[in-house]
């Protein structure tokens, strides 16, 4: 996948992933959407499922690579790193990043690769959360009951729709937050 050759095709399979879901990332539908015709394609994958394949491997590699990069202490205290990760997921909404997710999510629901690829990945963000409360002195039980709720939280409060506006929202996140770092 290296080539670059595939790279337009996988990211406008991503783009139309978070807008219509697996059923929409379609060879036909790529190909109008990047002004090309299919033959493209068929250069550089096999078929519709070996675009899905690469797709979800880089997905799923790029959600691990980014969560122990998110992590990674670099001299900070955990609780500091703790309080970065819960900002940056809760105050820099990423709304693609968010539908693909979802998108990726709801295809793992009949999909056996998808969801090995999300097992994989909430795997990688549990293990790294939780060692990074590990790091602020709880023990591995409690540490992993910690990065559970950290990630029902993140997840969580993207999909609420909180009525009051964005300054309540941010106000009740950073509120919430204190106490996923007492």
């Amino acid at each position: 996948m290296s080539d670059g050759r595939g790279d337009v095709w996988v990211e406008a399979g991503f783009t139309e992933l978070a807008r219509s879901g697996v059923e929409g990332v379609r060879v036909e539908v790529l190909a109008k959407n990047l002004g090309v015709t299919k033959g493209g394609f068929y250069r550089r994958f096999a078929d519709r499922a070996a675009l899905l394949d690469t797709m979800l491997e880089r997905w799923r590699e790029g959600r691990a690579a980014a969560i122990a990069q998110q992590t990674s202490l670099d001299g900070q205290e955990p609780r500091e790193r703790l309080k970065a990760l819960i900002q940056l997921y809760s105050e820099r909404l990423n709304p693609e990043g968010m539908a693909i997710e979802l998108a990726i999510r709801q295809w793992a629901r009949t999909d056996e690769a998808a969801s090995a690829a999300v097992a994989s990945v909430d795997e990688a963000r549990l293990k790294h959360v939780g060692e990074l409360y590990r790091a602020t002195g709880l023990a591995t039980e409690e540490a992993d009951a910690q990065a559970f709720l950290f990630y029902c939280f993140i997840f969580g409060q993207s999909l609420l729709f909180v009525e009051r506006g964005p300054r309540k929202r941010s106000q009740l996140v950073a509120k919430s937050a204190e106490k996923l770092l007492d």
